[in-house]
């Protein structure tokens, strides 16, 4: 066996063992097993991003077996290292390992301790499939396998309803998604005759202009393939419209949120997208939508998040609008840039999820803010983590997200289209926006006087050390990720980091013209984010009555951002409800009213009236059974001379 392929199956392999075998090893073995599996796989995955994509060898593609062949569908099981997948390996299995390492400590007091290690080892086993796939419908095994796992995982605690129904939400939202990806499969084999992304890529030039009739219209046939799969990408990666599921699904345990929203599930979107950049490329209009959606992702997401209270929802509603950064880099054809931003979002988000779940750890499970405040002293570990993530997640200068979300606004800007120029002002505002929200979460969490119940601040304490060793190695990577990276990724090595993996037309260029841009378009991220900073400072340190002022004043639009610009309730009106009503109608009307009258209601009546008439016969006086008997031969006689004489 190749070592990459272990990369793969030991996350597979520590799933089984800790579901099936956890209570032969107790919980202590099962965390032991699956812990050093995802370490062994993090460290093979460091191996492989570094042959393939920092020294650039030759991509690898391991068959495994033969899956399906059926007339021209021929599909093989295999493995596909490349650049982009390397890039994904690595994210993945690092992040994984970190949150496997920190569940130890943050679960110790859960009763389902195997359960769990061996959800969070399957989730990521099939992330892994969905990102070294060799075809899309390997792609999509990975893809709903994804959302089983994370179905299992944010309903975790099952006793809570709160739980059960955001899993509900996150799985059918995703459903919804899941059905244009599967349309865009279907589109792509009818256009190419093949899901394998070799034969589907090296086509792609030759099916630039091909049409395709679809419901009785005739489309553009990458566009219209292209749209199916952004579809796709929409859910996946909790995009405005399919969005809701995302931060209902904080229900879930800490490192769960951390596992899914920092670097894994919502990045499936993100990573789909630039895989098939060959196909998008010729979808001009596709990108166009992608880019305005991701603009208003963006922007929308920050606008909730500065009105939230719950610590773990305004990191979820970040987690969006970055990846609303990521798309429109991903739409104005920066695929470099929207790949290195998943890459140093991936550490500095997971920080802050896990440093959150620190906080929440030390305040006996408290997550609202209003309830928290001056503690940095207890915690100054976490406190400190914190600091980092925040000023990574704001972009300033040396931080790993200065170096990727900066670009993707130079990119964008650059890009010199009417969308492009709109997602640069949506995304400065939403820098401004996410430097503001972020400090808030930092002083109201921290500083000033606590409003935390006395039994709650005297239990205060900082995590055990089996918890701050993953937040020291994921603040690591918040810190030089960038830096280190940033010539491979976006800079003078890109060409020779990304070989094939990526495709990009020539006048599509935007990294290579972001390069260029002037200079105060790249000083204004950093500008508007120290402006937010400095804001947050005063409205929540130096004067914290007036934010209640403002929200009186300005009280329409705070309402609308607090109740998150009213996505659900619309949700419910025009669907949940109307769907509810539909329902009633064919249950009562039709299931009770028609089919069961009759059908098994009715056939179950008449037999039961039948056999209460025959048993009214049944007397037990003989006269009455000789009558019977003489009635039936007189019409037997009848019948018969009937017949005789007719």
């Amino acid at each position: 066996m190749q070592i990459e392929v272990l990369a793969i199956g030991l996350p597979l392999l520590g799933a089984i063992i800790a579901g099936l075998f956890g209570r032969s090893i107790t919980d202590r073995g099962a965390q032991f097993i699956t812990c050093l599996f995802m370490i062994v796989a993090a460290l093979i995955s460091m191996k492989i991003f570094r042959d393939v994509a920092i020294l650039g060898n030759d991509s690898v593609t391991i068959e495994l077996f033969k899956w399906i062949s059926s007339g021209t569908l021929d599909v093989a099981w295999s493995l596909r290292f490349d650049a982009l997948s390397a890039v994904m390996l690595f994210v993945v299995n690092v992040v994984s390992a970190s949150v496997h390492i920190y569940s130890v400590g943050y679960m110790s007091h859960d009763k389902c301790k195997a359960r769990f290690m061996s959800y969070l080892s399957l989730f990521t086993f099939a992330m892994l499939m969905l990102v070294t796939s060799d075809n899309l419908l390997q792609l999509f095994f990975g893809w709903e396998g994804v959302g089983l796992a994370s179905y299992l995982l944010i309903g975790f605690w099952n006793h809570k309803p709160s739980a059960n129904k955001a899993a509900i939400k996150a799985f059918i939202v995703n459903r919804v998604g899941d059905f244009g990806l599967a349309l865009g499969i279907m589109t792509i084999f009818v256009i190419f005759g093949s899901i394998q992304f070799d034969a589907i890529f090296s086509a792609a030039g030759d099916a630039s202009n091909a049409s395709f009739l679809f419901l009785g219209y005739e489309f553009h046939a990458l566009s219209l393939a292209c749209g199916l799969l952004f579809i796709g990408a929409m859910g996946k990666s909790a995009q405005l419209g399919l969005h809701t599921w995302l931060p209902d699904a904080m229900e879930g345990p800490t490192p769960v949120s951390a596992l899914i929203h920092a670097a894994t599930m919502v990045t499936a979107g993100v990573f789909l997208v630039a895989r098939m950049s060959p196909l998008f490329e010729y979808a001009p209009m596709v990108q166009m939508a992608v880019t305005v959606v991701g603009a208003l992702t963006a922007l929308i997401a920050a606008t909730i998040a500065v009105t939230q209270f719950d610590i773990k929802r305004v990191i979820a509603y970040s987690t969006m609008s970055q990846l609303g950064y990521m798309f429109f880099a991903l739409g104005v054809s920066a695929y470099g840039a929207a790949m290195f931003h998943l890459f140093t979002h991936a550490f500095f988000k997971a920080l802050l999820f896990l440093g959150a779940g620190s906080v929440i750890h030390a305040m006996s499970d408290e997550q609202d803010m209003r309830k928290m405040g001056g503690i940095w002293k207890k915690i100054p570990m976490t406190y400190i983590m914190m600091w980092i993530g925040n000023l990574a997640l704001a972009g300033l200068p040396w931080f790993a997200g200065y170096y990727s979300k900066d670009l993707i606004l130079e990119a964008a800007f650059a890009d010199h289209s009417w969308f492009g120029e709109f997602a640069f002002w949506c995304g400065i505002t939403a820098a401004f926006l996410t430097a503001f929200y972020s400090w808030r979460l930092l002083f109201m969490t921290f500083h000033g006087k606590s409003r935390a119940d006395d039994k709650v601040i005297a239990h205060i304490h900082e995590s055990p050390l089996v918890m701050q060793i993953p937040l020291a190695a994921l603040a690591t990577g918040a810190l030089f990720a960038g830096v280190a990276f940033a010539p491979y990724f976006i800079g003078e090595h890109r060409i020779d980091f990304w070989q094939n993996s990526l495709f990009v037309l020539e006048h599509n260029d935007t990294i290579e013209a972001a390069h260029h841009a002037p200079s105060w378009v790249a000083q204004m991220p950093v500008f508007v984010a120290i402006i937010g900073i400095f804001l947050a400072y005063i409205l929540y340190v130096v004067a914290k009555t007036i934010p209640t002022h403002i929200a009186k004043i300005f009280s329409p639009i705070h309402s609308l951002f607090f109740n998150k610009w009213y996505f659900d309730e619309i949700y419910d009106a025009l669907i949940v409800r109307p769907l509810i009503a539909l329902g009633r109608v064919f249950w009562k009307r039709g299931d009770e009213g028609v089919i069961d009258p009759l059908g098994p209601d009715g056939v179950s009546a008449t037999v039961n009236v039948s056999s209460k008439t025959v048993g009214r016969m049944e007397t037990g006086y003989i006269y009455h059974y000789a009558f019977a008997m003489l009635i039936g031969v007189v019409a037997l006689l009848t019948l018969y001379l009937f017949k005789f004489y007719w």
